[in-house]
């Protein structure tokens, strides 16, 4: 028989892994219409179990891309947490409800619980309407990177070469292909090829606690069964999560001798099953029943490793994403929702680069801005699982976790934990000038959400919703009270000032585009009453559509709105203020130095031409 020939392609970026990291980037990238491919060793996608939890931030990140609404439509809503501590009869007592989510600024102020099959399944509908699918049963066996520093920095140039096998290759058709690609991602867990293939070292250690998972259906008596449970008891620790279709999750905390094999010191599955994992949740419930009424429909084992790898990128041309890159518990709800907010950081700066509009330089922030983020997650993971693990105080136990200790811990690091809170520092992509012209904008933080009013149609409109993941930066105008004669003197110089060819909006223009097709997208915000503005009377450029202006006022029944510029902390002097195409605030102005804003761009913008 003939030996089949080696097939060689070329792709802007291949993707290795389709798990929600790898997924959240293919699909963003399939949105900016990249060349990319997306490759997984398994057959099928996940069917059940695994991640789960969606947090607040994560839930606008969904919605910036449009896929908000199914995942709210599918998922379970966790709006409160309930603590529960020993009793004096041996099990376990309700000591206080709070709010799940504490960040003031949540536009969604609650979790969502989804099973990661169906959170992979609206990626892949998704990218499946842009015409990328998973390459699955598929795994790379090599991959090189070029030592040639001129082609490195050259981004149209192809200097990774990946081989792949088919582990099911059809009849006559090779198992192997080689890729040249310009980009590659490896979203591929824990045990990362592409992090081993790079002698990328993973730093940390290897906690003492050991906990199992399970789902079920429960026949239950607990009253807080459809809340996030948070039990300390006199028999370990346990974590009770609600999910979609009735389903719950239990957390629970094991002991060394059930489940670690004495002679390799790991966890061994074969020495406990769901049944026993269940008896160690029951006695942690005391003396709530919990029964399965339909089986368990998954469950695991594991032992918290908090680790964070060395570097997340090698030579700005190989990245690492999600758990390829840190690990920790899932108590605190962060697994996935750092993975795929680490694909959400990196896809648009590489689709920038791909596109001609962004220096290679601003590569390298997704390590400066994630490697951070996942150091002080590892931090915050430790101090809260010891937290969560630790026997609660009792009068048997003076030295144990008291529920002031713990409930503050939960609390005081809501912002965090929430995704809200994430802080990016100063860098190529983030000037902190100004900061005081809109206090309420942190500069390297989300832009929070806020209801203001469409002067076309005094419409209410969510502002997050005029910032959707479209690869674009926004530029937010405050022109403060545009009926001011000085104001709006003020406000008129400045678009003659962005006109300019030598400002950053005409400088980075795209040659013989529309507005439409810009690299810019500009929202303007008024101060004023619905009443008397007509959108009409502001300039041309600062009203690119008749969507795009909006009054801080209140909506016509006085519900709520009209408070915008003073939770932004934007003064009446107004203010310019770009927004990252992943929604981040990434510098701002006055209204009469738009040249600040050029100093903004100019380190990692490019001049197409």
């Amino acid at each position: 028989m003939p030996v089949p020939i080696v097939r060689h392609s070329e792709v802007d970026v291949i993707i290795i892994g389709a798990g929600p990291a790898g997924l959240m980037f293919a699909n963003a990238l399939a949105n900016a219409r990249v060349n990319v491919r997306i490759v997984d060793k398994r057959a099928v996608k996940v069917a059940a179990g695994q991640a789960d939890g969606i947090s607040p931030r994560t839930i606008e990140v969904f919605q910036s891309y449009g896929l908000g609404e199914r995942l709210l439509k599918e998922s379970c809503q966790v709006h409160l947490a309930a603590f529960y501590n020993p009793n004096s009869t041996g099990g376990i007592e309700l000591t206080n409800r709070t709010p799940d989510v504490t960040a003031p600024s949540a536009r969604y102020p609650f979790e969502v619980a989804l099973h990661q099959g169906a959170i992979e399944s609206i990626f892949l509908d998704s990218m499946k309407e842009l015409g990328v699918e998973v390459e699955r049963s598929t795994e790379p066996t090599s991959i090189e990177l070029s030592k040639d520093e001129n082609e490195l920095a050259d981004p149209t140039s192809h200097p990774v070469r990946v081989a792949l096998q088919r582990l099911d290759p059809s009849e006559g058709e090779s198992s192997e292909e080689i890729v040249h690609a310009k980009f590659v991602l490896g979203a591929d867990g824990a045990h990362s090829w592409i992090r081993k293939a790079f002698d990328i070292s993973m730093d940390g250690e290897q906690s003492d606690f050991i906990w199992g998972v399970l789902d079920m259906v429960p026949d239950t008596d607990f009253p807080d069964v459809r809340n996030k449970s948070l039990i300390h008891s006199n028999h370990g620790s346990c974590l009770v999560v609600p999910r979609e279709a009735d389903r719950v999750r239990i957390y629970m905390q094991l002991a060394d001798k059930d489940v670690i094999n004495a002679e390799t010191g790991r966890v061994d599955k074969d020495k406990i099953g769901p049944e026993q994992l269940l008896e160690v949740a029951r006695k942690s419930l005391h003396p709530y029943k919990f029964d399965p009424t339909n089986g368990i429909s998954w469950w695991t084992l594991y032992i918290i490793g908090q680790r964070v790898a060395s570097k997340f990128s090698v030579k700005d041309r190989v990245f690492i994403a999600g758990d390829a890159c840190h690990t920790h518990s899932p108590k605190a709800g962060q697994g996935m929702n750092a993975s795929m907010n680490d694909a959400h950081n990196l896809a648009w700066k590489i689709a920038l680069v791909l596109r001609g509009s962004a220096d290679m330089s601003l590569l390298s922030t997704y390590e400066s801005e994630r490697r951070k983020y996942a150091q002080e997650l590892i931090a915050f993971d430790k101090m809260y699982s010891t937290l969560f693990s630790g026997k609660p105080l009792t009068e048997q136990n003076h030295d144990g976790v008291s529920h002031e200790q713990f409930l503050k811990a939960f609390q005081t690091f809501g912002g965090f934990t929430s995704g809200i809170g994430v802080h990016y520092s100063p860098s190529v992509a983030v000037n902190d000038r100004n900061q005081e012209l809109a206090s309420g904008l942190v500069i390297g933080e989300r832009f929070p959400p806020q209801k203001f009013i469409r002067a076309a149609d005094a419409w209410p409109f969510e502002i997050q919703d005029l910032l959707p993941s479209d690869f674009r930066f926004k530029l937010l105008v405050f022109t403060g009270d545009f009926s001011d004669s000085a104001q709006q003197a003020m406000v008129e110089s400045m678009v003659n000032d962005l006109q300019r060819p030598e400002r950053f909006l005409t400088r980075y223009a795209i040659p013989g585009k529309s507005s439409a097709d810009s690299r810019f997208d500009i929202v303007t915000i008024s101060q004023g009453r619905k009443g008397d503005i007509h959108f009409t009377q502001f300039p041309t450029l600062l009203r690119p559509h008749w969507s795009k202006v909006l009054i801080d006022d209140t909506d016509v029944t006085g519900s709520f709105g009209g408070d915008g510029y003073s939770r932004y902390g934007v003064g009446p002097q107004g203010a310019l203020v770009v927004v990252r195409p992943d929604g981040y605030v990434g510098a701002i102005a006055p209204l009469d130095k738009v040249e600040e804003l050029d100093a903004y761009f100019a380190p990692f913008m490019k001049v197409l031409t």
